[in-house]
C-alpha cells in the first residue's frame, strides 16, 4: 500500500481525538477479526462499505487467524487504491494462540515477540507503519523495561506512531505507564448496553448491589483523567460473546426502546446502540466487527445521532439497570 491513491477523508463522519495525539479519526472504527473467513472479493466489498460509510480507522491483530484477517485487509486497501495517509491502521500483539503453542494460550510481551510481530503485521497489512499498536490483553509476566525498549525501537524506526493497551485495568495501565517513555493513548475494552460494568459501578457506588462491585478499578474515570481513549469493542454483545441483544427476545424492553428511538431519529437499532456509547462525554471510539455491509452503514450512521441525557438513561434502564 503506497502513500498515494484515493483520499477518503473528505467524507468523514463525526470524529474523535485519539488520546493526546494529533490524530482525529472516525468515531466508529472497523474491526476485521472475522475478515479471514471472507474471500478476497468479499473483503474488498466490506472494506469499501466501511470507507463509504465514513470509517477511516481499521483495527486488527496478529492473532486473528494467524494474521489472515490483516492480510485480507491489507490486500483490500491496496486493491481499492486507498491513500495510506487518509486512514488509520491499528494492530494488537501479545497473544500466542493455543494452535501455535500446541498446548495453551500464552501472553507474551517480550521485546523480541513485540518486534517480530509488528514486522509480521506490517507485511500482512502491506504498509510501512501502523498508527497505533496495542498490547493485546494483560501479560502478568510482563517486564516493563523490555516493553519500553521495544516501543522506543519501533517509534525510532517509524514503524509505530502511537501506543496503547487492550483489556487492561486502571492499575495495570498505571503500573505499565510508569515505566514507559511513550504515552499509552488507548485502552480497548468491551462495552455495550448489555455489558456495562464500568458504567454500572460508577452509578451504583456505595450500594450493597452486585452492580456496585468494582471489577474494572475505576477504568472509566481513570481513562478520562489520563486522556486515554476507550475503544468500545463488541458494542452489541450481551456478556462475553453471549450473543447480540438487538432483536434478541431476552431483551424485550431494550429492543422496544431502541426501536422507538430509531424511529425518532430516522436511524436503526444498531445505530442507536452505537449512539448510546458515543453520547458518553469520555469521547469513546466504537469498534464494530460486522462483516455485513448493510449493518456497517447502520452502525456508522449512529455517529450522527445525538441522544439526550434522558434518552441515554432510558436506554440504560431498559437494558435491565434499575437506577437507584
Amino acid at each position: 500500500m503506497t502513500g498515494e491513491g484515493k483520499n477518503i477523508k473528505e467524507d468523514y463522519m463525526k470524529t474523535v481525538s485519539i488520546g493526546r495525539t494529533p490524530v482525529k479519526s472516525s468515531a466508529v472504527a472497523q474491526g476485521v477479526m472475522r475478515m479471514a473467513e471472507k474471500s478476497a472479493a468479499e473483503a474488498e466489498k466490506i472494506t469499501a462499505a466501511a470507507l463509504e460509510a465514513g470509517i477511516t480507522f481499521f483495527d486488527t491483530a496478529d492473532v486473528y487467524t494467524d494474521g489472515e484477517s490483516s492480510r485480507k485487509l491489507g490486500a483490500a486497501l491496496k486493491s481499492l487504491n486507498v491513500d495510506r495517509s487518509s486512514i488509520e491502521l491499528q494492530t494488537k500483539v501479545g497473544i500466542i494462540a493455543a494452535e501455535e503453542t500446541g498446548s495453551v494460550t500464552v501472553y507474551d510481551f517480550s521485546k523480541k515477540r513485540i518486534l517480530d510481530r509488528v514486522d509480521y503485521e506490517l507485511k500482512n497489512l502491506q504498509t510501512d507503519y501502523v498508527d497505533f499498536l496495542l498490547l493485546h490483553r494483560p501479560d502478568t509476566l510482563l517486564e516493563p523495561e523490555e516493553i519500553n525498549e521495544a516501543f522506543a525501537e519501533l517509534k525510532t524506526a517509524g514503524k509505530v506512531r502511537h501506543f496503547g493497551v487492550s483489556n487492561m485495568s486502571a492499575w495495570q495501565t498505571e503500573f505499565l505507564q510508569s515505566e514507559l517513555d511513550e504515552k499509552l493513548e488507548v485502552n480497548q475494552l468491551q462495552l455495550s448496553l448489555a455489558h456495562s460494568g464500568m458504567i454500572d459501578q460508577n452509578i451504583y457506588t456505595n450500594m450493597e448491589e452486585t452492580r456496585s462491585i468494582d471489577r474494572d478499578s475505576g477504568l472509566l474515570e481513570y481513562s478520562r483523567l489520563r486522556s486515554m481513549t476507550i475503544q468500545a469493542w463488541s458494542p452489541l454483545q450481551a456478556g462475553f460473546f453471549g450473543g447480540t441483544f438487538v432483536d434478541n427476545p431476552e431483551f424485550p424492553e431494550l429492543n422496544a426502546k431502541l426501536e422507538e428511538l430509531a424511529g425518532k431519529y430516522n436511524s436503526t437499532k444498531n445505530g442507536i446502540a452505537v449512539a448510546w456509547l458515543l453520547r458518553h462525554p469520555s469521547q469513546m471510539q466504537v469498534i464494530i466487527g460486522s462483516m455485513n455491509t448493510q449493518r456497517i452503514a447502520q452502525f456508522a450512521a449512529g455517529a450522527d445521532v445525538q441522544l439526550s441525557r434522558q434518552e441515554w438513561y432510558e436506554l440504560y434502564a431498559a437494558a435491565g439497570n434499575l437506577l437507584p
